[in-house]
């Protein structure tokens, strides 16, 4: 671990995937997968050793098929080696929802560093409290193959993240930036996780990736959000911009699906926006397009001599003007 003293007190705290304020997540965050795709207990063992490689944890024997099928869309390990995390390293997953990348993060942090879940407050709603249910049940219940979860509450109307004196080296967010448009509360969101992050630490993003012709509808109502909108919340919130990947570029994807995002792959929803059914639909179009094309961004929390090496430049502006 680099720097971080972990409390007790965030253990009371909780959960991944309702929106706050009664509203419904992206179906991609929903809770934990079902029973049928659950993986068997024996071979939950493969985890029970520190120093697991990301690619080990990626195909890991406690994953289902189906979710070791969705690397190739998602690539796990060139994404988490993107975003520089280490296995000493605390991170903290922004709504995991289900627990699709916990599967990934926790084993390969398990001895050596600390995995935080961090979502909506399951006193919050019922479907919180069953989507806290679901995800402790598998997780935090399984210290032996994910190590010692820990969670947080992270919402509109939660404090912070972490307590005072406490920090985190990596923040990681998959796909959660529409629906924190959606609730109009996207700046608070990365404000809390700029908090959270020690000096230099890292913030990893990855979001469906509208079109840069295409006019952003504040909302983000097709799931898909601007590059260059989720920078500027990013810089906004105080964060250094350090570097985009093209890992999870996806070039068939054209973005004008009916039903946005959620017509693709893992969804394959068979509505239009207006929830009606897609005449003529099938569902093998949107299965050739695979996943949504997706942006990989990394920023950096500025540190002490990041901030004094800003002020100096724009010292040296002023006085040249």
């Amino acid at each position: 671990m680099k720097s971080v003293l972990l409390g007790t007190s965030i253990l009371s705290l909780a959960l991944f995937t309702a929106a706050c304020g009664g509203e419904t997540p992206d179906t991609e965050q929903a809770a934990t997968p079902p029973a049928a795709e659950a993986p068997a207990p024996a071979a939950e063992s493969e985890a029970t050793s520190a120093s697991m490689t990301l690619e080990q944890t990626a195909n890991g024997a406690w994953r289902s098929e189906s979710n070791i099928a969705r690397n190739e869309f998602r690539n796990p390990v060139e994404t988490l080696e993107f975003f520089g995390v280490e296995p000493s390293d605390t991170v903290i997953e922004i709504w995991p929802g289900g627990g699709w990348y916990t599967e990934v993060i926790a084993p390969f942090l398990k001895g050596e560093g600390t995995y935080i879940a961090a979502g909506p407050d399951p006193a919050a709603s019922d479907y919180a409290q069953r989507a806290y249910d679901n995800f402790s049940g598998r997780f935090m219940a399984d210290a032996e193959t994910f190590g010692d979860v820990e969670f947080v509450a992270i919402s509109r109307d939660t404090g912070p993240l972490m307590a005072d004196g406490e920090c985190a080296d990596v923040v990681l967010t998959f796909r959660n930036i529409h629906n924190w448009m959606s609730g109009q509360y996207a700046d608070k969101m990365f404000s809390d996780m700029y908090d959270a992050l020690c000096p230099g630490g890292t913030l990893g993003v990855v979001e469906h990736r509208l079109n840069s012709a295409d006019t952003q509808a504040p909302g983000a109502p097709s799931g898909y959000v601007h590059e260059d909108y989720a920078r500027q919340l990013a810089e906004d919130a105080g964060f250094i911009f350090e570097e985009a990947s093209e890992i999870n570029a996806n070039p068939l994807d054209t973005k004008d699906h009916p039903g946005g995002v959620w017509n693709l792959p893992p969804n394959l929803r068979s509505t239009g926006a207006d929830r009606e059914e897609i005449e003529n639909y099938d569902a093998s179009v949107f299965e050739a397009i695979g996943e949504s094309d997706r942006m990989t961004l990394r920023f950096r929390k500025p540190t002490a001599e990041d901030i004094a090496a800003a002020e100096a430049a724009a010292a040296e502006e002023e006085t040249e003007e």
